[in-house]
């Protein structure tokens, strides 16, 4: 950190807001992603307790990494002001390529947003990617959190549906199929205690959230046919689904050296169940060849420069490799 002292400033600090509802698994992620190999200098993290204790905050000092912690209040409201105080003092003693906030699971991102954008916060800041994580079980009762629930989940540009191993299986698609349907454009990957790749996190949002008013959500909540999966129920005599254990958290791959066709390929991504999620790796075509780095219904390119071969890696929840695979294969030229 102290290099950044001895140099003017000629950046803006990325800013990841992690976001969820008490006990969601926040935390988990953040200690989740100080673990990964990756360059965490130039990184603070600035932690939320609604409490007079920051626990959370010990058990983060431990990675070395510079902590904050504001404490005794909520940041989306009696410590708003707080909030601004800390990233200015964050700013000039350190003026870090990169903040994570843990906010509180009673804090509206909303407000957090509002802060970012005040100066001098705008000039030196830049919103990243907010992550909401989502407690599985909680989904069934959606309709009865109200609006810092939805603002939660509206104002993220990923989503984690944590927790799966809670559920049913048969739950798991179905309420994928009803987030994608209730918060269109937003990227939804089921997990088990927030495990994730660290690409999914770094890769940027593909574009700033479309904030939707709190009545179109309501209204699709009371709506019947919004996000009703096409599989079956358990019915009578089927039973509940036991824990879901890890495996089923699918990992194949694909490699071919032909070209692949391009409108069939984009088909081929459209079509795909919300329970693949995860795809990356180099696209062979017939006039370049690019890297598609897809994260829970959304895709994003980038140049490539290396062997051009088409090379991905997939990663989904209980579903077919072969069916997928095939669908694919029918898009080699």
């Amino acid at each position: 950190m102290s290099q950044c002292l001895a140099q003017p400033a000629r950046h803006k600090s990325a800013v990841f807001l992690l976001s969820g509802f008490l006990g969601a698994g926040k935390t988990t992620l953040l200690k989740r992603i100080l673990a990964w190999e990756t360059d965490l200098s130039d990184t603070v993290v600035l932690v939320n307790e609604f409490g007079d204790v920051g626990i959370d905050g010990d058990l983060l000092k431990k990675t070395g990494l510079d902590v904050v912690e504001i404490t005794s209040g909520c940041i989306c409201c009696t410590l708003s002001a707080n909030l601004k105080q800390s990233l200015v003092s964050i700013w000039e003693r350190y003026q870090p390529r990169r903040i994570f906030i843990e906010a509180s699971g009673v804090a509206d991102p909303t407000a957090v947003l509002t802060v970012l954008e005040d100066p001098p916060l705008n000039d030196t800041m830049v919103l990243e990617k907010i992550v909401t994580v989502l407690e599985a079980d909680l989904w069934e009762a959606h309709e009865n959190f109200g609006r810092l629930f939805y603002n939660q989940l509206n104002a993220a540009h990923l989503i984690l549906l944590n927790k799966i191993d809670q559920l049913d299986e048969w739950k798991i698609p179905r309420y994928l199929d009803e987030i994608h349907a209730i918060i269109p454009g937003c990227q939804v990957v089921p997990t088990l205690r927030c495990s994730i790749d660290p690409a999914t996190l770094w890769t940027p949002a593909t574009a700033k959230r479309i904030m939707l008013e709190p009545m179109h959500f309501l209204q699709e909540i009371a709506s019947d046919g919004v996000g009703q999966s096409s599989r079956d129920e358990p019915g009578e005599g089927r039973g509940h689904a036991t824990a879901i254990p890890a495996d089923q958290f699918v990992t194949f791959s694909f490699e071919d050296s032909r070209t692949m066709d391009e409108m069939c390929f984009n088909r081929f991504l459209e079509a795909l169940p919300w329970e693949v999620f995860r795809i990356k790796g180099p696209v062979r075509f017939a006039d370049r060849t690019e890297i598609v780095n897809f994260v829970g219904g959304q895709g994003e390119w980038y140049k490539w420069d290396g062997q051009p071969k088409t090379r991905l890696a997939f990663i989904g929840w209980k579903v077919d490799p072969r069916e997928i695979l095939d669908r694919l294969g029918r898009c080699v030229s």
